[in-house]
């Protein structure tokens, strides 16, 4: 038997994916690429590992057995490579971090200098949408997650990161009844939505509600990047987060639309259940956030600070949730 630590990597993470093409993702690898390692896997074994069924593939019996052997393999290799590392006084160890998909634009920013500090620090991190990110927290499958508004449901510890702001956008050029408009007339424009569940969505649906706003058209896109695209094509208008739309403000493809109640304020925050003890990577990446902070936010997001003080800043919070 000649099973190389690669070949139960791949095995563990189709396990885990469910699926080759994920799998392949996750790893930075090709399709073809993850399925060579793991036919060479099942050459080396009599019994099948995979079987598919009604095309798609699942892990057999001996398979899942195989996978539940692979973790602890490279469970006991990362080990010994953390142990060498702390023999050269280096801080060494994983985390496991959630983010909500708008925030994507900011916690790798927070992240860059501690991991530089850091080389042995590993890190997975798995930006999905809003109900995944708490699934995965309360579950504890993940050290933080990074969110704008606190669930109720959960006890949970945080850091206050960063403003999350949230203005009306429009194509820049685009024809307005007004110049600065009154909240109800946003219904008179054809908005767009998030999907159901995102916080962007709630923090809009509410903005609207609270104002018996009626709104005359609606589409609905299943990303931020795609309303952000929809709206630069003029296809319509959205409350969107700030921190998104620097490239398209700078290059004047997009504006800002001064409305009465806007912007929506919330705050980003890396958060944790409250009993949750961590490692001391994640001791260490708590006390690096704290210190560093404001650094982060001057050298990376200073852009956003006129947004945050200046003439549009007359804040309207989103009922709900904890700030």
């Amino acid at each position: 038997m000649n099973v190389t630590l690669n070949q139960l990597e791949v095995l563990l993470r189709v396990s885990r994916t469910g699926s080759i093409t994920r799998a392949a993702e996750e790893m930075n690898l090709t399709q073809p690429a993850v399925s060579i390692q793991l036919r060479n896997l099942q050459r080396q074994f009599d019994m099948p590992v995979t079987e598919v069924v009604n095309r798609r593939l699942y892990l057999t019996d001996f398979g899942r057995e195989l996978a539940r052997a692979a973790e602890r393999i490279l469970d006991e290799v990362q080990a010994i490579e953390r142990r060498t590392l702390d023999l050269k006084g280096k801080m060494t160890g994983r985390l496991r971090i959630s983010s909500v998909s708008t925030g994507k634009y900011v916690i790798p920013y927070f992240l860059a200098d501690f991991l530089r500090l850091h080389e042995g620090v590993e890190l997975e991190l798995e930006v999905s949408k809003k109900s995944a990110v708490m699934d995965d927290l309360a579950g504890n499958r993940v050290d933080f997650s990074l969110v704008s508004v606190l669930p109720d449901a959960l006890h949970l510890k945080r850091i206050e990161l960063m403003p999350n702001i949230l203005y009306l956008v429009g194509r820049a050029g685009a024809p307005l009844p007004a110049e600065t408009l009154d909240a109800r007339g946003i219904g008179e424009l054809p908005l767009i939505y998030r999907e159901a569940g995102s916080a962007t969505r709630t923090a809009m649906e509410r903005f609207i509600e609270r104002r018996r706003i009626r709104v005359r058209k609606r589409m609905e896109l299943t990303s931020n990047e795609a309303v952000k695209q929809a709206v630069v094509a003029g296809l319509g208008y959205s409350i969107m987060p700030l921190i998104g739309l620097g490239n398209e403000l700078a290059a004047g493809h997009l504006r800002i639309i001064p409305v009465k109640g806007l912007p929506l304020r919330t705050h980003w925050n890396l958060v944790w259940l409250a009993d949750k003890r961590h490692s001391p990577v994640g001791e260490a990446l708590k006390d690096h956030l704290r210190m560093a902070k404001q650094d982060i936010i001057r050298q990376h997001f200073g852009w956003c600070e006129p947004h945050w003080t200046g003439r549009y800043a007359a804040a309207d919070r989103p009922a709900g949730g904890r700030h």
